[in-house]
């Protein structure tokens, strides 16, 4: 924690969790902003749906691969430059999409943007345990969850009324818009919170050593996977919406907004109740009472697609329910995650959403074609990855009672 956090932010922490919420939004809102518009662009551009799925998973393995440098970058720099960097580079990508004819053009620049949209996700998290000492860093941590819960709900919303109004190429405009204004914003309010006796001289060798340290580590690789792969059970079906939505249950596009609203309502529940959780129920409960949420959850959802036809009036409910349990647990797994290594947390940060991000990617391009258009091949796959969580969460829980950072390579 850096010693001179009462002075460098004096405003409320809730006023910096909106702060780092925004930043991490943009991964999100990048993505689910452009999905109702999917069908469109590939008239538009002349590509396949394959291809199209192409500008998807080219975004998420790009945002996966840079989240193993914008953390560790931030722990040699500063946070704040790293986040500049992210967002001036976020901004000219989105100006590429809005401008790309062909389909080629679009992959790149979506790559371009899914690399440089990690730096707010991977940055915010580094600097809330800058900031706070552990209790109130999980409840800002759950504040952040909160408000970063606001941007998949309103993205697709936003989208859809800006490709039926304006276009498609309104969408990525307005990401322009986006980047240029949180830009601005961090440029003016977001303070430098790595303390300069914190800061680690940036050496190629020996950031190779600390990341295989780290990743070699197995209290830090079963952390990464309770806390990621369990996320992919509800991001499959977001990545499955217009076939899940408007195929399986028969909604229209106007009503694919309930099953946003729905599922983003239960991770700003699952939050809040983490939030009040902090400081009063041991982490290892409360990690334990989310993967029973969703283990319960999942296991009545498959049940229920393997018994009846799929129906709106129930097929949402149990998304929801996850989500809820979900993000009770995640925050206290990030912290974990993070000070297995306090003098890196950063590294920390960025080896953790790489390993999430890597679990996106590939469900996004490889599982979620495959089960999409089958609501029990859906439900199964879903506790599927709920199950990986388990697993790595029972391996690793008893080393946790003993928690000692990770020794990292020393030059």
């Amino acid at each position: 924690m850096n010693p001179d956090a009462r002075t460098i932010w004096q405003a409320p922490s809730w006023a910096l969790a909106i702060l780092l919420a925004c930043l991490g939004m943009l991964g999100p809102f990048s993505i689910d902003t452009y999905l109702p518009a999917f069908t469109g662009i590939a008239k538009a551009i002349g590509a396949s749906p394959v291809e199209m799925q192409q500008t998807l998973s080219a975004y998420l393995f790009g945002f996966a691969i840079m989240n193993l440098f914008h953390g560790a970058l931030s722990d040699s720099f500063g946070r704040r430059p790293v986040v500049l960097a992210g967002l001036a580079v976020f901004t000219l990508a989105s100006v590429g999409c809005a401008l790309s004819q062909h389909i080629g053009a679009l992959v790149f620049f979506r790559a371009l943007q899914g690399m440089s949209a990690g730096a707010g996700i991977v940055v915010s998290r580094a600097v809330i345990r800058d900031m706070f000492p552990p209790a109130d860093a999980q409840r800002v941590m759950s504040q952040v969850t909160i408000y970063f819960g606001v941007a998949p709900a309103v993205a697709p919303m936003v989208g859809g009324f800006l490709f039926v109004h304006a276009g498609w190429h309104s969408i990525f405009w307005l990401l322009t818009g986006v980047g240029v204004v949180l830009f601005v914003l961090n440029w003016k309010l977001l303070p430098e919170t790595l303390h300069e006796t914190h800061k680690q001289p940036f050496n190629t060798r020996n950031l190779l050593r600390g990341y295989w340290s780290l990743a070699s580590n197995p209290r830090f690789l079963m952390l990464a996977l309770a806390s990621g792969v369990p996320f992919n059970g509800m991001f499959l079906y977001v990545l499955s919406t217009p076939v899940f939505l408007g195929e399986i249950l028969g909604l229209g596009p106007a009503q694919f907004f309930w099953f946003f609203v729905l599922t983003i309502a239960g991770i700003m529940a699952g939050a809040f109740l983490s939030g009040r959780m902090a400081g009063r129920v041991k982490a290892t409960r409360q990690i334990r009472y989310g993967f029973i949420v969703m283990a319960s959850v999942g296991a009545i959802n498959l049940v229920l697609n393997l018994v009846f036809v799929p129906n709106a009036w129930w097929a949402l409910a149990p998304i929801a329910l996850y989500a809820f349990g979900w993000a009770m647990m995640v925050p206290v797994v990030t912290l974990m995650v993070l000070d297995l290594v306090p003098e890196r947390r950063g590294m920390a940060s960025s080896l953790q959403a790489f390993v999430g991000s890597t679990a996106n990617g590939m469900v996004a391009g490889l599982v979620a074609p495959l089960v999409m258009h089958s609501a029990p091949a859906l439900a199964a796959t879903s506790l599927g990855m709920l199950s990986i969580g388990v697993v790595a969460w029972l391996w690793v829980k008893p080393h946790m009672r003993i928690v000692a950072p990770v020794p990292l390579a020393q030059p």
